[in-house]
């Protein structure tokens, strides 16, 4: 075991009569203790997303007496949020998240100082905002988000916490560039480039299990902790990936890649990242169709093939009438196009679009040249054509 880092943050010069009652059960740990605490009380930590991984990590790091706690988050409440995102409630659907997240926060402590940044993260504005921060947590739910963060951390000098999260498994690290001791790293080192598009689906179209929200965000939190405190070992240089089904947590080991470039400036990380792919960009670019466009060729008579490209558990919950379902698996494998008929023209749909575009390319590719995708999916087709079907 290598000896633990530095701590991050000075002590701060005393802690009040309240703040000592109010931390006793740490105070008498002796590892943290009293001059743990004044640093907790000195800290100050950005948490971006006030989602699935930020609820959690907010309340409890605001518990534990972190002193000073930056949100940045620009979005509202949704109802589908309220399945994991336990720091927001039912009165709280269409609020801003910031500010639910914050009227959470001083209910568990109203000795911490909530600093909001309701503004979307982009290169021009990330590096800025975390150097007013001793510490960055990263509990956002895409790429081009992560990858923002990482570099915009290396280029402001910080550590951050990383977590993520799908269906059943999550995953935590710790990345530092300018860690001491020749430890530092990044993100890039263990995922050097993003995913193929449309390869990795996003929690809503993915899924996730509430409550592993709370397993990971509550090691997120232990990290940063750690790191403020100097206490520990942290998870630099090892990724903890969690099976909530097998109930296994595992670490793998990370080392600092020779071949990772340098980072010196930010970039354009939706292209970086790329929402789909672009053989679907291009198949899409002739080949889509709105909601409204799609009733109309329904009620023309044409002869089509409505087909619905989601998985059999989002099609038990909605779809549009007269639609067969044949999931996107089918057509990587192969074996959907044997399913399509010349006679009748290929009409594509799944949740919000990406996956019908992946699947109008693969069709494309296999000669039926007059396939068609609807654009935003039974998502859109529900805002515009059908407002009471239920929707996920």
């Amino acid at each position: 075991m290598s000896s633990p880092l530095p701590p991050l943050v000075e002590p701060a010069a005393e802690l009040t009569r309240d703040e000592v009652a109010r931390y006793s059960r740490h105070l008498i740990i002796p590892d943290l203790g009293l001059d743990g605490q004044k640093r907790l009380k000195n800290a100050r930590v950005l948490v971006i997303g006030a989602g699935g991984l930020g609820s959690p990590t907010l309340l409890y790091l605001a518990a534990a007496g972190v002193g000073t706690i930056g949100i940045v988050e620009f979005d509202v409440v949704d109802e589908s949020n309220l399945q994991r995102q336990i720091i927001h409630g039912q009165s709280d659907i269409g609020r801003s998240k910031a500010e639910s997240a914050r009227d959470s926060i001083l209910e568990v402590n109203p000795l911490v100082n909530v600093v909001l940044h309701e503004v979307r993260l982009e290169p021009d504005n990330a590096v800025e905002i975390f150097g007013d921060y001793d510490l960055i947590l990263d509990g956002t739910d895409n790429f081009a988000t992560r990858y923002l963060v990482n570099d915009a951390a290396v280029l402001a000098g910080k550590p951050y916490v990383w977590g993520s999260i799908y269906r059943f498994e999550g995953q935590v690290s710790v990345f530092w560039e300018d860690a001491p001791d020749g430890l530092g790293l990044n993100y890039r080192d263990l995922y050097p480039e993003p995913p193929p598009p449309g390869m990795v689906p996003s929690c809503a179209e993915g899924g996730v299990l509430g409550i592993l929200c709370a397993s990971i965000a509550s090691v997120m939190g232990t990290e940063a902790i750690k790191l403020l405190t100097g206490i520990g070992e942290p998870l630099l240089g090892r990724l903890m990936v969690y099976d909530a089904l097998d109930m296994t947590y595992r670490t793998i080991k990370i080392r600092k890649d020779p071949s990772t470039p340098k980072i010196t400036e930010l970039i354009d990380y939706e292209e970086f990242c790329g929402v789909v792919s672009d053989a679907a960009a291009e198949a899409a670019a002739e080949s889509t169709i709105t909601p409204r466009e799609l009733a109309e060729l329904l009620d023309s008579g044409k002869p089509l093939a409505l087909i619905d490209v989601r998985e059999p558990v989002e099609w038990d919950i909605n779809h549009i009438e007269g639609a067969q379902l044949i999931p996107k698996g089918a057509f990587e494998s192969g074996e959907a196009l044997s399913k399509l008929t010349v006679d009748r023209t290929p009409v594509f749909y799944c949740k919000t679009g990406v996956r019908s575009a992946e699947v109008l390319a693969i069709v494309k590719n296999a000669g039926f040249s007059d396939a068609l995708h609807v654009q935003g999916g039974i998502v859109a087709w529900g805002k515009q054509l059908e407002p009471d079907m239920v929707m996920y």
